[in-house]
């Protein structure tokens, strides 16, 4: 069955934080567009927003050692850490304007105050720790960041982590009190209902089937409602696609020039929770380590205290998983129907260069839960297999394109593919996503709608003061920016744990 064409300013597929985001903005921004959201699953945040699918860190570069990588020469190259740092700045910034509006409430609901640590064991890491920590700690974003190699300190920081630990080699840690635990689902779904009230047509169980350009230059989408089969057709003079690993079958559907070329390849990830409030209520931070050799960036272990459905668990992990899915609830088909005559030769040169990253995969596919503890250890010596299961997180797709450094190159950040006229645009990629969305989609409304920024740039200062400025220049704008954002989002006490503790229980 069909139904007559819905006509709008802006959809938005995927009712997830990204489209969230955007939407949320644009509806500052624009108020007079009308925008429509399509989702295929029945709620918002069931895919790689959820607060199960995703390790709910604060991305800001406090404890991630991926983001700091060791120059020849054996510098540290913190470029990409303060980078990643500026931009969760710029989110907490909209976060704090959407609270400070009243237009989202309760922003404990999704944020609350947790430490954020690096832990490292053996001469060569904690050497390289020690020097990150010399690049970083002078820069005012990692202010108040500390350091130490005294077991006696570790104890205090990570009792959990040091209890009956072995001191045959060399530990450190570094600390700051900044870091932030976020529930992205929970975000996600405050941000959709202040969408519905700002009357955005927000539709589920819609899958888009088909994506064309219309004569007059519009998108035509041809989306079916999974329940009852009935199709309808939805017009737009802009599209954003948001849809996760499902965002690049969209691409391809599109067919503009910009999405040949690229492919995907779909890695799924795996934590081990524990949900005992005993041993919970020992270990109060995110302690990040680092990954182990052939294993993807997004693979980096680490043991992180979490709050969902107003309840603390520990997660370690990520396990890498493989299933040639795009999305947790996604076909099996996936993988194969994303290979098309423009990638082909690409997918083929990145099968080629990843046979380590392939044997890794396979390896952690094969591992038993006994396997998974024995990493768990090397975190936590004494962790019991009964108090520890296994659950599956979400799916991310990597991008595989040709660059500078040859062809099939598999990256591991996050990108925007857009038209040349700005007429659509997809969201590529994983990590670090979700913290640094309003920064995206600010990228994203840069490319899209040149001839409507210089008008919209005053409400965008209102929205994130530090806009068009660099943090790293002006190191008051970055103190007074996360002493009102703390405030506003309820960050700011000096105790963070007991606070968040109090929240939740």
């Amino acid at each position: 069955m069909s139904k007559p064409q819905t006509k709008s300013d802006v959809i938005l597929i995927g009712a997830g934080i990204m489209s969230a985001t955007l939407g949320s903005l644009l509806k500052e921004l624009a108020p007079e567009w009308d925008i429509t959201v399509l989702e295929r699953r029945a709620k918002a945040g069931e895919e790689s927003s959820n607060e199960w699918n995703n390790a709910g860190t604060g991305h800001s570069s406090l404890c991630e050692l991926n983001y700091t990588v060791e120059k020849p020469d054996g510098s540290i190259d913190i470029s990409k850490a303060i980078k990643v740092n500026e931009e969760y700045q710029v989110s907490r910034q909209f976060w704090s304007y959407l609270v400070n509006s009243k237009l989202i409430r309760n922003p404990r609901d999704f944020i609350v105050p947790i430490p954020h640590m690096s832990f490292v064991q053996g001469d060569q890491d904690v050497t390289f720790l020690r020097k990150r920590y010399e690049a970083l700690s002078h820069n005012p974003l990692f202010h108040g960041m500390e350091y130490s190699e005294d077991p006696d300190k570790l104890q205090e920081w990570i009792p959990l982590m040091m209890k009956d630990r072995i001191m045959n080699k060399p530990i450190a840690a570094t600390r700051i009190e900044s870091g932030t635990d976020v529930n992205f689902g929970a975000l996600t779904r405050m941000l959709f209902t202040h969408l519905k009230n700002k009357d955005v047509d927000i539709k589920f169980n819609q899958n888009v089937d088909d994506i064309k350009r219309s004569n007059d230059g519009s998108w035509e989408l041809k989306v079916r409602n999974v329940e009852s089969g009935n199709v309808e057709r939805h017009t737009a003079k802009f599209v954003f696609i948001g849809g996760g690993g499902g965002s690049l079958h969209l691409l391809q559907k599109s067919g503009i020039p910009e999405g040949k070329g690229i492919g995907g390849f779909p890695v799924s990830g795996l934590f081990m929770v524990c949900k005992n409030p005993e041993i919970v209520a020992k270990h109060q931070a995110k302690v990040y380590g680092q990954a182990s050799v052939g294993a993807p960036p997004m693979s980096v272990p680490h043991l992180d205290t979490r709050f969902i459905d107003k309840k603390e668990s520990l997660f370690f992990g990520p396990f890498a998983g493989f299933t040639p899915k795009f999305l947790k609830y996604g076909s099996m088909f996936d993988l194969i129907t994303s290979v098309k005559p423009h990638n082909l030769v690409t997918m083929m040169a990145a099968g080629v260069k990843n046979v380590s990253l392939t044997t890794y995969l396979i390896k952690q596919v094969m591992l038993s839960k006994e396997k998974r503890m024995e990493a768990l250890r090397e975190f936590v010596p004494n962790a019991r297999s009964e108090d520890w299961e296994l659950v599956v997180a979400g799916q991310r797709v990597q991008i595989i394109k040709d660059t500078a450094a040859g062809k099939g190159t598999l990256q591991f950040g996050t990108e925007v593919i857009s038209a040349a006229d700005g007429s659509i645009a997809a969201l590529l990629g994983a990590s670090p996503g979700a913290s640094t969305a309003v920064s995206v989609m600010l990228e994203v409304m840069k490319k899209c709608f040149p001839q409507h920024i210089k008008a919209w740039e005053p409400k965008i200062k209102e929205m994130i003061p530090s806009y068009g400025v660099s943090l790293l220049n002006n190191p008051e704008i970055i103190r007074d920016n996360q002493a009102s954002t703390a405030q506003s989002l309820g960050l700011s006490e000096k105790s963070p744990v007991k606070v968040a503790r109090r929240t939740v229980s």
